[in-house]
């Protein structure tokens, strides 16, 4: 589905529309979910400082003990630290995700960084919109809107993260 290329401009059109919805960049903190959404938000700090020249500060939040289906799964979450930029007041965090789906994730960091302090805003970013919420939850900056069907599944590959080389494919998932 997308290359690349298309990885790349889907992400400096992003880091275009955070710049022109913000125009106080000093008060942006980019919030990654592990682990291709840290990955992700390191690139925007980069294109968006290219850009601005201004160094947009990142973190990471971790949603393993937040979210709703915590204690419904057979195995407990692999967890990562969280390390947020301090103080949150006054700040617009953009949490950063690979995929948007259901929207339970960005529940679940919300109320994440909920528990680090309460930013002014709080904006989501997503490479990926697939659809099928199961929460009110809107995307603010999206690269690709990628409707997808129920038996259908999102692959994103990050050669920073996965060793593969960047690419979005969308795969059928075999029926049992």
């Amino acid at each position: 589905m997308l290359d690349a290329d298309a990885i790349g401009r889907a992400l400096r059109r992003i880091a275009h529309e955070i710049v022109e919805r913000n125009p106080e960049l000093g008060s942006v903190i980019l919030a990654g979910i592990p682990s291709r959404g840290v990955e992700i938000a390191l690139r925007l700090a980069g294109i968006i400082e290219s850009l601005r020249q201004i160094q947009v500060p990142t973190g990471i939040i971790d949603v393993s003990m937040h979210r709703d289906d915590v204690g419904t799964r057979a195995e407990l979450p692999r967890m990562q630290a969280s390390h947020l930029p301090l103080p949150l007041e006054n700040k617009t965090v953009i949490i950063v995700d690979d995929v948007f789906f259901t929207g339970r994730t960005a529940r679940a960091a919300m109320d994440a960084i909920s528990s680090f302090g309460r930013p002014a805003r709080i904006q989501l970013a997503a490479l990926i919109d697939r659809g099928h919420r199961e929460l009110p939850i809107r995307v603010d900056y999206v690269g690709k809107n990628l409707p997808t069907a129920p038996g259908e599944r999102v692959r994103l590959r990050l050669e920073n993260v996965d060793g593969e080389p960047d690419a979005v494919w969308l795969l059928k998932e075999e029926k049992a």
